[in-house]
């Protein structure tokens, strides 16, 4: 039996070569068949240079297991969902390692209806599964389909499977959704309302460029008067700027500076895969995704009064007043996409968001989406009248927030309960959705651990006093590196 050890909680990550390869993604693909039942599937991937042959080798395994394939081709996560629903297949799986380092790749799987497959719902069976092909199946089977590749080329893109052969099995077919994908992005907002804006928009070189430029050319045929600044444009597994990740700070200058040489309105940069869109004002300063779900909840209150609004519990004192304030119904629930989604569905929740900038809609099968987010905030500044920076400057104020800090500690466990045992006598409150959350009068903290590294993720926020905010985040800090 091979032993994978690409299998995460909610997804497969891992590094290239030593845990990740074509005969991994082989298993996958038979595994993911066979567990399904799956008489259709749809496939896509991302730019790395390794995305095209571990895709080719997961609808090798799909075939094999006997399951119509049908490939996007180079496509973002949401597009899989958005297919997955649209054609009413049996499952989809992106080849992605977003934001990761360039070493890695990936999958994330769902089943019919884009429903998530995460460890308790299926990933750990299939994963069971494709550990039982014999190495001399999967070696075989690769090579009915084409010829091995070296490591280096494989690393270079060179694939093992052709696709050509996938073709002959009259069992693969190329196709394309981006259309039909980009006429319902179009269905949360008006755009014939939307006023002369210009926006920077950075793909990072990753896999959003495409859906750009399909949105361009319709908003153009439609007359509609917005203004794409193109940055870092191109698709390119190299990332000649980066790996694309606009949480890290160091990698939000070149959206801030384009914002601020042309005089634009806003700035959007999203991720490898463009599941997560990242936000900056007119004056080029990064907007944390923690006040983007207010905005965006208030947005779907103002048209679906009473609605349920899902959150995570690192930060949501401002989130909560706002849903509160607005007539809808505030739902927490424990951090992670395969939480929120269930969430959702249980609570036929309008909306849900997490400060880390993922963006779920009930309407989007309950996913999340890195363009419907920049969408509705573009149609915010419409509407509204005013620059980005006012719609969240107040809120700011009122809440002001530490964002997430991480830190690296021998024992988390240890840790977390030394400041549970400081500050446990003096809460008003102590919540356990996910980590611990402690409220006192005037500002609360979160503290949970990573799943799969040592390390602590701190969030701390108050009550309009931002200066009480950075005292407590420093205290925390300060006990924190004791340990």
């Amino acid at each position: 039996m091979k032993k994978i050890t690409c299998f995460k909680a909610y997804d497969i990550r891992g590094e290239l070569i030593e845990q990740l390869d074509e005969s991994v993604a082989y298993r996958v693909g038979r595994a993911f068949a066979s567990y399904l039942e799956a008489k259709s599937v749809v496939v896509g991937s991302d730019v790395r240079h390794t995305a095209k042959p571990l895709k080719l080798a997961l609808s090798a395994g799909l075939i094999d297991g006997g399951t119509k394939v049908l490939d996007l081709g180079m496509a973002g996560t949401e597009e899989i969902y958005f297919a997955t629903k649209h054609l009413g297949v049996d499952g989809g799986i992106e080849v992605t390692a977003s934001h990761n380092p360039i070493n890695y790749n990936g999958m994330k799987l769902v089943k019919a209806g884009s429903v998530p497959i995460s460890g308790d719902s299926g990933l750990n069976a299939i994963k069971e599964i494709a550990e039982t092909y014999s190495e001399e199946l999967v070696e075989s089977r690769l090579g009915f389909y084409g010829d091995n590749v070296s490591e280096q080329d494989f690393l270079a893109g060179h694939a093992s499977v052709q696709e050509l052969k996938l073709l002959e099995t009259k069992a693969y077919e190329r196709i394309s959704c981006v259309n039909d994908y980009i006429l319902h992005l179009c269905e949360y907002l008006n755009v014939k309302k939307l006023k002369p804006l210009k926006l920077v928009v950075n793909a990072g070189n990753g896999a959003a460029g495409h859906i750009i430029d399909a949105l361009e050319l319709l908003f153009s045929h439609q007359g509609v008067p917005v203004e794409f600044i193109k940055v870092h444009h191109l698709a390119d597994g190299d990332f000649p700027n980066g790996i694309p990740n606009p949480l890290l700070v160091e990698n939000r200058a070149d959206t801030s500076d384009a914002v601020i040489a042309h005089k634009a309105d806003m700035g959007i940069a999203w991720d490898g895969d463009f599941d997560r869109c990242f936000l900056f004002d007119e004056n080029g300063d990064f907007i944390e995704g923690y006040y983007i779900v207010g905005l965006l909840a208030k947005a779907f209150l103002s048209k679906e009064q009473g609605a349920s609004i899902i959150y995570d519990p690192r930060v949501f004192w401002n989130t909560e007043d706002i849903v509160k304030k607005a007539g809808g119904k505030p739902i927490k629930s424990k951090t992670g996409h395969a939480f929120i989604k269930e969430r959702m569905r249980k609570e036929d929740a309008v909306y849900g968001g997490e400060m880390s900038a993922h963006h779920y809609f009930r309407d989007f099968a309950y996913c999340d989406s890195g363009m419907i987010p920049w969408l509705l905030v573009a149609e915010l500044l419409s509407s509204s009248g005013k620059p980005l920076s006012s719609l969240v400057k107040e809120r700011i104020a009122l809440y002001p927030s530490s964002g997430e800090i991480n830190y690296k500690v021998e024992d988390a466990g240890k840790t977390i309960k030394r400041i549970i045992e400081k500050f446990e006598s003096q809460a008003e409150f102590i919540d356990k959705t996910d980590g611990i959350g402690m409220e006192f009068s005037n500002w609360r903290f979160n503290l949970r651990k990573s799943n799969t590294e040592p390390v602590i993720r701190l969030n701390v926020e108050s009550r309009g006093d931002i200066a009480l905010m950075q005292e407590k985040t420093e205290l925390l800090e300060a006990m924190i590196k004791q340990s």
